[in-house]
């Protein structure tokens, strides 16, 4: 798959694609998807998927930034996994605020992209002031030479599938309910880092993720498995937030221990995978008191990951 930052060469082939933030690629990103990928491949087209960043939410109301479902880097790797051609990363800027819908037709789907068919959701809107919608491209698409159509979404059950509901199922700590709007387990990928070592001191060592800006969807302590170790998925214990008992400076760490796993893994990318939510963070006044609580957690998380047969 190629990534193109922007739009300054425009692409070769025509294309079948699809816009949006795919915020998370859940069930419903992911039926999307894979018809356009149907579509190109049955008209002789080139696969293209076109997202923004950062999300035009972030870039009016920064104040207001809601957690990501996914890092850019994990998004692009999900849509990466669909076996689509291109991913276009346009960045959400006062220029392409401005943009009109009549100009990001003429310029960005007609004479950049050389769209030949799009698909978008029912509720997608674009250009300034969210003035373009389906109906505006249905007529523009003759005259701009392309098939347009819309996917209704997703339902799981009563359930719409969206990028808001399972942020909300997670800040609930409902996993369960997100794993199916998403279609796997949420996780959070990222580089182990040095810590403070206080795992390590008491029987507990810990692979440490600092998460910097990003603002995770949920917090607490949390059943997990890791990949990109081994061959296979390696169970454990994970704590995300804060840290209380242990920082005063409030960025968000995760940090996970590997059960019956002793490796130097520094420097490594893992993929986290959550499963169940055992308890909020907590501060303790002891670290006696921290260990006995961790001794439990980590029972939890072992029970819960074995009735899964993980």
């Amino acid at each position: 798959m190629k990534i193109h930052l922007g739009l300054s060469q425009p692409l070769t082939k025509s294309c079948a694609l699809t816009i949006g933030n795919f915020d998370g690629v859940h069930l419903g990103h992911q039926m999307m998807i894979k018809q356009v990928v149907t579509q190109a491949r049955a008209r002789h087209l080139n696969s293209v998927v076109m997202t923004f960043e950062p999300h035009p939410k972030d870039f009016f109301a920064p104040q207001f930034s809601q957690p990501r479902l996914t890092s850019l880097r994990e998004k692009i790797e999900l849509i990466e996994a669909a076996n689509v051609d291109h991913v276009v990363i346009l960045r959400f800027n006062h220029d392409l605020a401005k943009t009109t819908a009549e100009e990001f037709v003429n310029r960005i789907l007609k004479q950049q992209l050389h769209t030949r068919y799009l698909l978008v959701g029912d509720d997608f809107r674009f250009g300034a002031k969210r003035q373009g919608d389906f109906a505006y491209l249905l007529s523009r698409a003759t005259e701009a030479g392309f098939t347009c159509e819309s996917m209704d979404s997703h339902r799981v059950g009563q359930e719409r599938v969206s990028s808001s509901a399972i942020r909300e199922t997670l800040q609930q700590g409902q996993l369960d309910k997100a794993r199916q709007l998403l279609g796997r387990p949420f996780y959070i990928s990222g580089r182990v880092a040095f810590g403070k070592q206080l795992g390590r001191t008491i029987g507990y060592p810990t692979a440490n993720i600092p998460l910097g800006r990003r603002i995770p969807p949920l917090q607490g302590i949390f059943a997990v498995t890791v990949e990109g170790l081994h061959n296979e998925p390696i169970k454990g214990v994970a704590s995300l937030g804060t840290r209380p008992s242990v920082e005063s400076n409030h960025e968000p760490w995760l940090e996970v221990h590997l059960f019956d796993f002793n490796d130097n893994i520094y420097g490594r990318r893992i993929h986290v995978n959550f499963y169940h939510k055992i308890r909020d963070e907590a501060e303790f006044t002891t670290l006696d008191e921290l260990i006995k609580q961790i001794d439990l957690d980590a029972l939890e998380a072992k029970a819960y990951l074995t009735s899964l047969s993980l």
